[in-house]
């Protein structure tokens, strides 16, 4: 059974690719909404409102400076992704964050905390991700932010980031739910075991099956718990979604991204959630964009 979606919906693009190591994720956003995303989300019978574009600081394409790349483009873009999606919040509405690289999830999961706190709610994080993003510069073989998202929401990394929401860590470690992960760099190992971060890779994935994995993620969900979902599309199996500049081998099937996202539905307690790294420059024919329009749609509700 699906839940009643109970807010209106506000659409906030976040054209950028600074965090990220290839050009491309600027242009997600356009491309979500060139293959319908507002159309699949009026089937909700709540309004839709689309915000347009947030402003941010253009892609530099620098090296890296001591262990990150272009932070402080990545801090500009996330303290307007945090305030733009607080805002939303505030009033009540469900903000959907279109990024964008991952990186921006340090803004929308910062903004959600504070949200949080200010209404007595307990928060819940499903990651979905090929990657473990839990990089710091210490470990990061390629210094770019979107690796590190994870990291900077668990309190480690740069301070402008690690205190968006407030307080530091942003995110208690049992707020965090991963899924799907298949990707960790070898230092990257010791740092998502020292956060605590609950991880429930590909192998757990095909041997609890997705029903079982989402029944832990969802776990203690209450009317009490404000649930945000971050949907990098590498998530998913490339051969579906080859719209993505790190693809990883053997990911979501189809069938089991769409159980997924209908759990996520029948739970009741989704209030924000942000889709990233679409990258339409290596996508074919608009499909991980149709795709990917297909499964928010489903996370929020329609049949």
């Amino acid at each position: 059974m699906v839940a009643t979606l109970k807010h209106d919906i506000t659409l906030i693009g976040a054209p950028t690719d600074v965090g990220a190591g290839r050009p491309g994720t600027s242009q997600g956003p356009q491309a979500l909404r060139a293959a319908g995303l507002a159309a699949a989300l009026q089937t909700l019978g709540r309004q839709v409102h689309d915000a347009g574009d947030l402003r941010g600081p253009p892609n530099p394409q620098q090296p890296p400076h001591d262990g990150y790349r272009h932070l402080d483009e990545v801090i500009a873009w996330n303290h307007a992704v945090h305030d733009a999606v607080l805002a939303e919040l505030l009033q009540g509405r469900l903000p959907l964050l279109l990024g964008g690289d991952h990186s921006l999830a340090i803004g929308s999961i910062s903004a959600a905390a504070r949200h949080c706190r200010a209404v007595g709610k307990r928060l819940r994080v499903l990651w979905l991700d090929a990657h473990a993003d839990c990089n710091s510069r210490r470990t990061s073989p390629s210094a770019n932010l979107h690796g590190m998202p994870l990291a900077c929401l668990r309190g480690v990394g740069p301070a402008a980031l690690t205190q968006l929401s407030g307080t530091v860590p942003a995110l208690a470690a049992d707020a965090v739910r991963q899924i799907g992960v298949r990707s960790v760099d070898p230092g990257e190992v010791a740092l998502v075991h020292e956060l605590g971060l609950t991880v429930f890779d590909m192998p757990a994935l095909h041997t609890l099956g997705m029903r079982e994995v989402m029944a832990r993620a969802l776990a203690g969900l209450d009317k009490h718990t404000h649930l945000h979902l971050s949907f990098d599309v590498d998530f998913l199996d490339p051969g579906l979604a080859p719209g993505v500049a790190t693809t990883v081998r053997n990911g979501a099937s189809l069938q089991e991204a769409r159980l997924c996202m209908q759990l996520v539905a029948a739970s009741g307690r989704l209030g924000s959630l942000e889709v990233v790294e679409l990258n339409p420059l290596l996508d074919q024919h608009q499909r991980t964009a149709v795709l990917a329009v297909e499964l928010l749609a489903t996370a929020l509700g329609t049949s």
